[in-house]
């Protein structure tokens, strides 16, 4: 969600004649977009926001703003804790971030914009693309959430949920699509409920719709709510030809008791049963989840019903993070914190165990063909300046199920009717398996 407003805030700008540089101390305008769901990513924030005070002191004419959910968060306190920020904006002023720096170049005044609107205003959902040609790219299709899980900080700082129009969501696919996108993953944070607040189309629909955008490869999306998981959407895994087989589905902690703390409003024995349809409706799925380790009150064979349920759902990989307290949260109110060495220790012994299931899913991939959609050249790739051979270059992309693939032309250049390049789907068999990726040889395009 950062990374979609990142590129409004840039687009914004652009319309005002601003370039993005890729060094800071050239720079006349900093934007820091921030995250506060969990500590580290705030406390990395105000890291980063310190040391742009010497730069400030050097040129004091440099505008300094600070944007994202920390902002929405802390408001006006962030003037008191970093005297040299010019502005604090909010998750839902992304628009009237260009006014306001007219407002900061004119009177050099300091601004804090933390206003909340009730609804999404739709040409907040179009951006200028001329600074970036993805062939992957984020659409924002509904903001905030109405779930108030008892951690997190989200409805406090992202506000209640409002969808787009479908409309103006199948526009700016379209427009990403001109652009040279080829794989759209729709963005809100729990996808599952789109549009029932303002009676439109469902999200299954919406994926239909989506379909059948001309130039478009592939659809992906973050994030379910298991509660609010519809069979329709199960279908949806079956019939949408360009929705790709795998699924973010959260379910945070294994237990019933936890989970009931946690105000999930599902149970494991609910999550389990709609993973089981699921891969009826599509057998192979990938399935990926969150997890949170040392939530307060969690005891040892609360975390036991954790690994055992990551046992018997066998994921294809996963997030997991120790439990930090939030801001407004009511959780930060529980009894029995767990303490941070144990829940280090969780956090450890849950990742242990995930890396033998990921290993063993890769594995399983050896030998067979996958169709990557190539996001460009390799980390690796990088790193050479010339390749000795046109068949050295190694490049990378994912597989519908999410996979990561770095692979090589097989073959040389004169014994192919078409070249690899970005944005091309490539039928590549797999040679070897990592924890994190895979790696193999092109055998078609």
């Amino acid at each position: 969600m950062n990374v979609y407003d990142s590129e409004q805030i840039a687009s914004g700008l652009r319309t005002m004649g601003y370039q993005q540089d890729s060094s800071i101390k050239k720079a006349d305008l900093v934007i820091v977009n921030t995250c506060s769901i969990r500590e580290k990513a705030e406390q990395k924030a105000f890291s980063f926001l310190g040391r742009l005070a010497s730069l400030k002191m050097k040129k004091p004419e440099l505008i300094i703003g600070v944007g994202g959910c920390v902002a929405q968060q802390e408001g006006k306190r962030i003037l008191s804790r970093a005297p040299y920020i010019d502005i604090v904006f909010g998750t839902h002023a992304v628009g009237r971030l260009p006014h306001h720096i007219k407002e900061i170049r004119k009177k050099r005044s300091r601004i804090v914009d933390i206003e909340m609107t009730a609804t999404i205003e739709e040409s907040e959902g179009f951006r200028d693309f001329s600074g970036n040609r993805g062939v992957s790219r984020f659409v924002t299709i509904m903001r905030g959430c109405d779930n108030y899980c008892s951690y997190c900080v989200v409805p406090f700082v992202r506000g209640r949920e409002t969808s787009r129009s479908p409309e103006s969501i199948i526009n700016e696919i379209k427009s990403c699509v001109e652009s040279g996108t080829r794989e759209i993953t729709l963005l809100g944070q729990n996808v599952n409920s789109y549009g029932i607040k303002e009676n439109r189309i469902s999200f299954a629909e919406l994926l239909s719709w989506i379909n059948d955008i001309d130039g478009l490869f592939r659809i992906r999306f973050i994030t379910s709510h298991p509660k609010d998981f519809s069979e329709d959407l199960m279908v949806a895994f079956k019939d949408v030809d360009k929705l790709c087989n795998h699924i973010h589905l959260p379910v945070q902690s294994g237990s019933n008791q936890i989970l009931k703390k946690m105000n999930r409003k599902y149970t494991r024995e609910l999550y389990l049963e709609k993973i089981k349809k699921l891969r009826c409706f599509c057998p192979d799925i990938a399935v990926t989840s969150d997890f949170i380790v040392g939530f307060p009150g969690e005891s040892e064979s609360n975390f036991q019903e954790t690994l055992d349920l990551i046992e018997l759902v066998a994921f294809d990989g996963l997030f997991a993070f120790a439990y930090s307290d939030r801001p407004n949260t009511p959780s930060t109110r529980f009894s029995n914190k767990v303490s941070e060495m144990e829940k280090a220790e969780r956090l450890q012994k849950l990742l242990k165990l995930q890396e033998t299931i990921t290993r063993k899913k890769n594995a399983a991939l050896v030998g067979k063909t996958v169709t990557v959609l190539v996001e460009g050249l390799s980390k690796k790739q990088d790193q050479i300046e010339v390749p000795s051979r046109f068949d050295d270059i190694q490049w990378t992309g994912r597989t519908p199920t999410g996979k990561i693939v770095n692979f090589i032309q097989n073959g040389s250049r004169g014994l192919l009717n078409d070249i690899i390049d970005v944005g091309k789907l490539v039928d590549v068999s797999i040679d070897k398996a990592y924890s994190h990726s895979l790696a193999g040889r092109s055998v078609k395009i």
